[in-house]
């Protein structure tokens, strides 16, 4: 073939292959993020969904999904549609946590993790050594500080020279009409995330005006206790000439809190009894937890679900929506999912539509808005500190009702 026909020829076939390139990505080239295309972001999830002691934040990824699934029927982020995968189950396990983080990585290609929601966080440095925004509930110290992970209300683990949420030590002072001369008793699992919510609540709680008569991270977090007087002992002796404590705080999981609280009561405890994790009207179909729960003071860093604000009911619609029409009963790991997704959802969004980690930082560099489930959300504060807000439930004939309403409290330096 003559030199001229030869580089027409080739001409015409760079111009084929440019046509048909174009044709498959619709005009636009595919994206070199990982996790991101023309048209899609992907994401998945690492919570706890089985665990040794029966507990269990499956309906997390339920959450998670019930929001990212009106972001896709709305449009997408910025056109582009949000392909969960759903979440990894880690046992409460770190190995798993850390191979769950891995997997999502280097096989699933994610561009994000969210929601993560366990009592270890293993795959905290991977995460953000291989800069990849993670969102989550923020109970661990891994979400207070590093570059690309962020707690959906903040960091609720500060390091020193972060803060302290205030909202329980506050909460419990309205209870009990007022901290001074009252004394309170702390307990949580042996395990990172009892002793560093010993170690912040003590401070917490101590800063409102409370005597803390006893702070122990004492029961065995891998095997849950089958007599629990030698704790209930220590606990109501530990008080003003000792006397029972006037307020009990778990800092633990609802099969521990069950047998504890249970325990108390049989010793004829008469206080306030107080926990962060037993708002959920499923827990209410057995007697023994209805009996055990029953007059529990319960922490919410969310609004409660008995509120009526145009957030809560869209939030009760992504829900039954997500949940095939039906109306299945709320708890606070649907909360969880949802708050960690549409945190992502609405950073990614201000990002705009060059989604890349890069972009995803700046535009989390300067984020902020108002009146959410949460409250108030801003970031990079929310990786020193949390956003301050919540409110007290308490279960009371069987129903959940508003003790202490929900609002933001300032909070205090933690040292």
């Amino acid at each position: 073939m003559p030199r001229p026909l030869r580089v027409i020829a080739a001409a015409f076939a760079l111009l084929l292959v440019t046509a048909c390139n174009s044709a498959s990505s619709g005009g636009t080239a595919p994206s070199s993020v990982r996790g991101v295309t023309a048209d899609s972001i992907r994401v998945g999830g690492i919570v706890s969904m089985t665990t040794a002691s029966g507990y269990s934040k499956k309906d997390t990824d339920l959450g998670a999904r019930a929001r990212y699934d009106r972001a896709n029927a709305e449009g997408g982020i910025n056109g582009r549609r949000i392909e969960y995968l759903g979440a990894e189950d880690d046992g409460q396990d770190p190995a798993r946590n850390l191979a769950a983080a891995r997997g999502l990585v280097q096989q699933d290609k994610v561009f994000a993790v969210s929601p993560m929601s366990s009592v270890t966080f293993a795959g905290a440095g991977f995460l953000d050594a291989q800069k990849v925004p993670t969102v989550g509930w923020g109970t661990l110290p891994s979400f207070c500080g590093p570059a690309h992970l962020y707690g959906f209300n903040g960091c609720l683990v500060p390091t020193p020279g972060g803060t302290l949420n205030q909202t329980w030590p506050e909460g419990l002072a309205a209870v009990l009409g007022g901290a001074r001369g009252k004394s309170v008793a702390l307990i949580a699992g042996d395990n990172d995330a009892g002793k560093f919510g010993i170690r912040t609540f003590t401070q917490g709680f101590e800063a409102a005006g409370f005597q803390v008569a006893y702070a122990k991270a004492a029961v065995p977090a891998t095997s849950m206790p089958s007599d629990w007087s030698a704790y209930t002992k220590e606990i109501l002796r530990s008080g003003p000439g000792g006397r029972a404590p006037d307020a009990v705080v778990s800092v633990m999981q609802t099969p521990y809190n069950i047998g504890l609280f249970t325990a108390l009561k049989r010793s004829g405890y008469k206080g306030v009894i107080s926990d962060p994790t037993d708002y959920d009207p499923g827990l209410l179909a057995k007697d023994a937890t209805k009996q055990a729960l029953d007059g529990v003071y319960v922490l919410l860093q969310f609004q409660p679900f008995e509120s009526d604000s145009p957030a809560m009911r869209q939030f009760k619609a992504d829900i039954r929506k997500a949940s095939g029409g039906k109306d299945v009963p709320l708890n606070m790991h649907m909360m969880t999912g949802y708050m960690s997704a549409d945190l992502f959802l609405s950073i990614a969004a201000k990002a705009g539509k060059d989604l890349t980690v890069a972009s995803f930082q700046k535009a989390a560099a300067g984020f902020s808005d108002t009146g959410t489930l949460v409250g108030d959300r801003a970031e990079p504060k929310g990786q020193k500190e949390s956003f301050g807000c919540g409110a007290l439930v308490r279960l009371k004939n069987g129903r959940y009702e508003v003790a202490v309403p929900f609002r933001c409290y300032p909070p205090i330096p933690f040292g």
